[in-house]
Order: structure tokens, then sequence, then C-alpha cells
């Protein structure tokens, strides 16, 4: 709700100067998914910057300004497409943190975002809650709830969250600390586990680190090392983001490694935006500078050091989702692609609009769950358009939102991570692996 107060105070509000960069010329709203969807002025990024610039002449927030910030997905897309440079990036991420300080949510809303933070950067607690969805799903109560018309009289938000909701995998252990390379050491990295990642896609990681390990690096997978921040900081919560922040750094550092490995689009962007989320700390931003330059996306690293181990064909037709925080956030485009065309047999065939989000965003697709199933159901249907076998995506939350979505439309499509593809060629196992 409103109040009487300036929108914004001293504390790292939207700046000037990124704002007088937007020279309003309309390159952003083609690229822009809420524009898209509501052909709305001020749901398009320039729209937004002027609610921005009106919040620093001392307007208050109001619930429509604030309305317009929380339906922007951060996707970031506007930022490959803006001729002018603009840094939205630093605008909304700037923005949302005055939001989340300074404006009154709804008691349903301010409950609901805090049990999702509650959870989702503490593998532990998540695993814990993983345990009681592996009995939920085996006991077929998931599957019979689906069918019912009881979940269609849940809130939007519990309907998405439910529909969104993964497999568990079975128990496996977590990685090595040390895992050598195969011959001679190329590189010596850390990977980043993650924190869903960790627990609902561990497989992953163990497919990234025998990658990593086959292309000759030497992997560490600290123990100890938790959140890093993405989740908090793409919603808006400034310290928590750079409490994470700082103890992935003490985390990492302590690994003497030439790089750190992220295998999802959202935490490596996050981790190389350290230097300016810690500009002000005296204790962690010269520190933060150094850690964001060592970090690399899985794919990013593996196409930098160039292919080592024998690729076996994969004969199969597949598509590749472009992560936005890979893509707009890293400006990695072709690393992925190239990688994954190194495998004899592969053909990668290119998805319809694909600068525009799936509608995952981090929580977004809980938070704004009728939007983002709209993007999801957009996207579903142009990755159907390109006849492939297999989606490859690097990001955990782009594969549950377009899982969620095709599922939504009855359709099915194995859905998979690069490094998950790249594996299997390395060892030999059949397409059935990745397709079944």
């Amino acid at each position: 709700m409103a109040r009487d107060v300036p929108a914004f105070d001293a504390q790292h509000p939207p700046a000037q100067d990124l704002m007088d960069d937007c020279v309003h010329c309309g390159f952003c709203l083609p690229s822009c998914p809420t524009y898209l969807l509501f052909g709305e002025e001020m749901d398009s990024p320039r729209g937004r910057i002027y609610l921005m610039r009106e919040g620093l002449e001392g307007e208050s927030l109001t619930d429509a300004m604030v309305r317009h910030f929380d339906l922007c997905l951060g996707c970031l897309s506007c930022v490959t497409s803006c001729p002018s440079g603009v840094q939205y990036e630093k605008l909304i991420a700037a923005t949302r943190q005055q939001v989340e300080r300074r404006y009154e949510r709804t008691r349903y809303d301010r409950i609901f975002r805090k049990l999702l933070f509650r959870f989702l950067p503490y593998p532990t607690r998540l695993r814990a809650l993983a345990s009681t969805l592996r009995t939920y799903q085996a006991l077929g109560i998931q599957s019979a709830f689906r069918k019912s018309r009881l979940r269609e009289l849940l809130p939007a938000r519990l309907r998405a969250m439910e529909g969104l909701t993964p497999e568990p995998p079975p128990h496996s252990p977590p990685l090595p600390v040390l895992i050598p390379p195969h011959g001679k050491r190329r590189r010596r990295v850390a990977m980043l586990t993650g924190c869903v990642q960790r627990v609902f896609f561990p497989h992953v990681n163990a497919a990234t680190a025998r990658v990593l390990a086959a292309e000759g690096c030497e992997v560490v997978a600290p123990h100890g090392q938790g959140c890093c921040g993405a989740l908090s900081l793409h919603a808006g919560r400034e310290q928590e983001a750079m409490t994470f922040a700082r103890r992935t750094i003490d985390t990492f550092e302590a690994a003497g490694v030439e790089n750190v490995v992220a295998n999802v689009a959202g935490c490596g962007s996050a981790m190389k935006d350290y230097g300016y989320l810690l500009r002000d700390d005296p204790t962690h931003a010269g520190r933060a500078q150094n850690f964001a330059v060592k970090v690399r996306d899985a794919s990013e690293l593996v196409h930098e050091l160039g292919p080592a181990a024998i690729r076996h064909p994969l004969p199969l037709i597949a598509a590749y989702h472009d992560p936005c925080h890979l893509a707009h956030g890293q400006k990695i485009r072709a690393a992925p692609r190239e990688v994954l065309r190194t495998i004899p047999g592969l053909t990668l065939r290119e998805i319809r609009e694909s600068e525009i989000c799936c509608g995952s965003a981090g929580i977004y697709n809980l938070i704004e769950a009728e939007p983002a199933a709209r993007l999801g159901e957009r996207k579903a249907l142009n990755v159907l358009e390109t006849g492939a076998q297999l989606l490859v995506t690097g990001n955990a939350g782009c594969l549950l939102q377009i899982r969620a979505s095709l599922n939504r439309m009855r359709k099915q499509l194995p859905l998979t991570h690069p490094m998950q593809v790249l594996d299997a060629s390395i060892c030999g196992e059949p397409v059935t692996t990745l397709t079944r």
C-alpha cells in the first residue's frame, strides 16, 4: 500500500546517470516479455525507468508503481536489445531492494515470500522437504490430486508451486571434495553445487564434474558451501544476498582455484556481479571483484578449454533453450551451442523467439503465476515447433518451467542440461539415456 513518503531512500537507489542513458527509443519493446503480454507502456523497460525517475523525484511507492516493478521478470532481454547500452539490470536490482525495504505488501504476500526464502536457499531444509515430497509422490497422492478438481481450488500461487514440483531423484552421495583430472591437469577449478540444483538435480552436478575431469580439470567441490545469493538478489533481498555472497567468497577463496564453475545460469550471473553487489563492503569489495573474474559457466569453461576427451556419436535432434541469465546476463550464447556441436551425430535446432523468457525468472513463476504460465506455454509451443527429440537448457528453473508447461499441455519431451548431453557422449552412453 502507498505511503506519503518518497519512494527511495539513500541506500543504493536507482542511479540517475544510468537512467539518463535511456533515450526512449523503443528498441526494448519487442524483446520485453511483459510488454508483449500486456501491451502496456509502464510494463516495458523504458516505462519502468520513467517510474524510477518519478521515485527519485520524490513520488511515493504507490501500489500501481510497485505492481509494474513486480511484473518485470528481470530477464535482461532489454539489455541485449538496447542500442544505448542502458544498464537496466542495475536499475531494476536497485529498485527491487528499495521496494522490499520500503513498501508494505499484503499479509499473504509477505508470508508467502518469507516461506519461500525459509526453504529455497537452504539445501538441508530443501532435502527434508524433498523427503516428504518423495512420499507424497510414491503413494500416488500427487497423481490423484492433479486429476481431481481440488487442484483448481488452490490459490494460483500454490497451484503453480504444485505444478512446478520436480520428482526428487534417488538419494545420491555428495560430490567428493576432490576429483582428479583425466590425464594431464589443464585447470584447477571449484564447482558450485547450488541449492535447488544440489537437492533436485544432483545428477547434473555429477555429470558436470565428470565432464570437467574428462576435459583435464582438477575439480574441487568445497564442503560447507551454501547458497550463492542469486534468488535473494533477484528478489530484492539485498542484505541477504550480500551475506550469502560473502560466505561464498570466503569458502571458495580457501579452495585455491583458477576458476569457479556454475552450471546454473542464474547462479553464475549473480556471482559474476559480486563486485558490484559488494562495492561498498570494506572487507570484501576487492575480494569480490577478484572472485567475479574467476567465475565461469560450465559450458563457457569447456568451450574455453577446447575438447580433450573423445566424443562418441549421439544421433539425435536437440533444441537448445537460452536461459536469460546466460544469454542476456552473461552474454553467453555461442559457447553452449559450440560445445554441443562437438558431439558427432547431434543436430541442433534453434527455437523461435529464443530471446523471450520462458517465465521462470527465479521465483517469478511462483509469485506471478498467471503471466509466467502464459510465457511458459508460449515457450513450450515454440520448442515443440522445432520437432526436436530433446530440449537442452543450462538452468534448473527453465527446465522446471518448460516441463510444467508441457505437462499442462499434455505433451512429453525429455529435458536435460548441456553437461548431461556432453557427459553421455564422452562416456559412450546410448541416446536412450537422454530420451527415455
